[in-house]
């Protein structure tokens, strides 16, 4: 959204399409999943008295929207993209395949996953642990607002502490929220590592995969090399 109250910004769109360019042309294979609520979210159905699985439906719906609008941008700053879809709309995504995708990948295309999982009542954050999962990725990365994981809401809390690095079974005994506790428990049992970072300031993603330790990094140990995440990959 940027600074708009809906929608999607455009100078916010070509930042992260650029960034996203930036990372994939030095060798990182990159999958995206995007939300959508900034255009309709699924818990939102209620609100206007929509049943839960129609309104969840809505919101992935949303998501391919963005993913959509990703894509162009990607696509004017000549990268070459795939989306991926749980849904199935042929006249403008493929259906998600799994060996499909990370053949994708390793022609050096930057996929995106849209519609989530395509079934309802699993968030994005599921959608891309999963995804993130299948296609047997280094890392999750999150971008949101902040930069990383705090002891408390940082917008809200002006205490609140930041956490450099923290444990999988640590996030939990803190009651930390994350992700959602479905696609963290699959994080977690697949031993995915997460880094929470603060997407919208320029260079970050950058910086990141470069080995500079920004955001926060959630691991069974809790202690890394952020050098050692992410590996260039070999293009096909």
């Amino acid at each position: 959204m940027g600074n708009q109250q809906y929608g999607i910004d455009a100078d916010r769109l070509m930042q992260y399409a650029t960034e996203i360019k930036t990372v994939a042309a030095k060798g990182v294979q990159v999958a995206v999943v995007i939300g959508g609520g900034n255009i309709f979210r699924g818990v939102q159905a209620a609100a206007f008295g929509l049943d839960r699985v129609q309104g969840d439906y809505m919101g992935m719906l949303a998501t391919v929207i963005n993913s959509m609008a990703l894509q162009s941008a990607l696509e004017k700053v000549d990268v070459s993209t795939r989306l991926l879809s749980g849904l199935t709309i042929q006249q403008v995504c493929e259906p998600y395949i799994r060996r499909r995708a990370v053949r994708h990948l390793e022609k050096g295309r930057v996929v995106i996953f849209g519609a989530g999982i395509g079934s309802p009542y699993f968030t994005t954050d599921s959608a891309a642990s999963l995804r993130a999962i299948e296609i047997e990725a280094d890392v999750v990365l999150k971008g949101t607002r902040v930069d990383g994981i705090y002891t408390a809401d940082p917008e809200k809390d002006p205490t609140a502490t930041k956490f450099e690095e923290i444990s999988f079974d640590a996030v939990i005994e803190k009651n930390l929220n994350v992700m959602d506790m479905t696609a963290f428990t699959l994080c977690k049992e697949n031993n995915l590592p997460i880094i929470v970072f603060d997407m919208n300031t320029e260079g970050n993603l950058e910086r990141l995969l470069g080995g500079q330790p920004l955001g926060t990094l959630v691991n069974s140990s809790g202690k890394s090399d952020r050098t050692a995440t992410v590996q260039p990959a070999t293009q096909a």
